[in-house]
């Protein structure tokens, strides 16, 4: 039965994917696409799709994007601010507390058992998602082909521009392809409701004019305040321009972000910058998370919120106006066809990030075993995955104690 879709509904549902999401961007998409497409069919596999399509072009967080063009996909602006703000929270949190005990004791909690069990299960979840996505969406050999090059390309080429590469050749061959068997589209599937060009020359004016006045505030201050507020602001310029002028996603990223906290401003030295991934990486919801860790050393508490903030909604605002453009041109017929190439490419790309996140993992028949159940019962027994992630980080708590 279709849920009635409500901005609590859309808090909720992201908020339990954000507490449940393991695996990184297409871990996270794929459990999305589980809850919004499969379960509860408020979206369409090819708004998931359009989404990251949209994302891996866009700098910033790809998952969190994707997360922000759906909700405002369903509910305009207000439902892109809960969806943003429900798949952030749990993640923040955990990781707040897991920095705050880091740098009390010089430690991580013992995640490595938990996360042994949780990354097989992530990529089986994502190749089920795979699965169902080419089924629906891939009518011919030749998307077969677009989606198979795609899968192959991604694992072979380890570079910062092969997601543009794909995306670019997947769509030219779109278009090359189905541009003459394609007919122009009249009528979008969804009511949308865009800001007005006023709203939006408004919005504009008043960041700037608050970016402005956040970078002149602290001269105004004395003391401890104004000390307080260089270091906030620091962080805020510093982080905010960073999400804007990264792409690829966060593994991709993770060495730029680095030369520049690590290198650059010595805020972290190396083993607190590759805990601080690693706290990025056994949390779930987005890596980019790991922000917070970085805010909190630099700045306490509200240190960690203003990096967070910094590094996750700038690219997020941009995904909405980016989000009101594309939604027009996917009218004309010449962009149908594009995008007719670029889904089998997307496709192709989370079949690769199942393999990336499989091949991280140590082979046993403890990891064969849960790989087999979530696979199983997410395909055969189509069991919601928010059940199946926290089960199988169980089963690998369990499982490798008597190992």
């Amino acid at each position: 039965m279709k849920k009635e879709v409500t901005l609590w509904y859309l808090f909720l549902t992201f908020l339990k994917i954000g507490a449940t999401s393991w695996g990184g961007f297409m871990a996270l998409i794929s459990v999305v696409q589980k809850n919004l497409v499969e379960k509860d069919k408020i979206i369409s596999d090819e708004e998931v799709l359009d989404g990251i399509s949209l994302a891996s072009v866009l700098p910033g967080p790809v998952a969190f994007n994707v997360v922000t063009f759906l909700g405002y996909r369903i509910k305009g602006m207000k439902g892109a601010l809960v969806s943003m703000a429900g798949i952030l929270l749990p993640s923040f949190f955990l990781i707040l507390l897991l920095t705050y005990f880091y740098l009390k004791y010089d430690n991580i909690p013992a995640f490595s058992s938990f996360f042994a069990g949780v990354l097989p299960a992530v990529s089986a979840i994502i190749i089920s998602v795979a699965l169902k996505m080419t089924k629906k969406n891939i009518k011919d050999y030749k998307q077969y082909a677009i989606c198979v090059v795609s899968l192959v390309v991604l694992i072979v080429m380890k570079s910062l521009y092969t997601t543009f590469l794909i995306i670019f050749i997947g769509g030219l061959l779109g278009f090359l392809l189905y541009r003459n068997n394609t007919e122009e589209v009249i009528n979008t599937k969804r009511e949308e409701n865009f800001p007005a060009a006023s709203k939006v020359l408004l919005f504009i004016i008043i960041l700037t004019i608050t970016g402005i006045l956040l970078w002149y505030l602290p001269q105004l201050a004395k003391g401890e305040t104004q000390e307080f507020l260089i270091t906030q602001k620091e962080i805020l310029f510093t982080l905010s321009g960073m999400s804007l002028t990264l792409f690829g996603g966060g593994y991709v990223i993770i060495p730029m972000i680095q030369e520049v906290v690590v290198e650059n401003l010595v805020w972290l030295n190396d083993q607190e910058f590759a805990d601080a991934i690693a706290m990025g990486q056994i949390t779930p919801g987005p890596i980019f998370i790991s922000a917070t860790f970085i805010g909190y050393k630099v700045g306490g508490l509200w240190g960690s919120i203003t990096a967070t903030l910094a590094i996750f909604l700038p690219p997020g605002f941009l995904m909405i106006f980016a989000s009101r453009f594309m939604t027009k041109i996917k009218q004309s017929k010449n962009v149908t066809a594009i995008f007719k190439g670029l889904r089998p490419a997307v496709i192709g790309m989370i079949f690769a990030a199942s393999y990336t996140i499989g091949k991280s993992v140590e082979m046993n028949w403890i990891t064969l075993f849960i790989f087999a159940f979530v696979l199983i019962a997410s395909v055969r027994f189509k069991i919601n995955v928010i059940y199946l992630i926290p089960v199988s980080g169980i089963f690998g708590l369990i499982l490798y104690s008597y190992a």
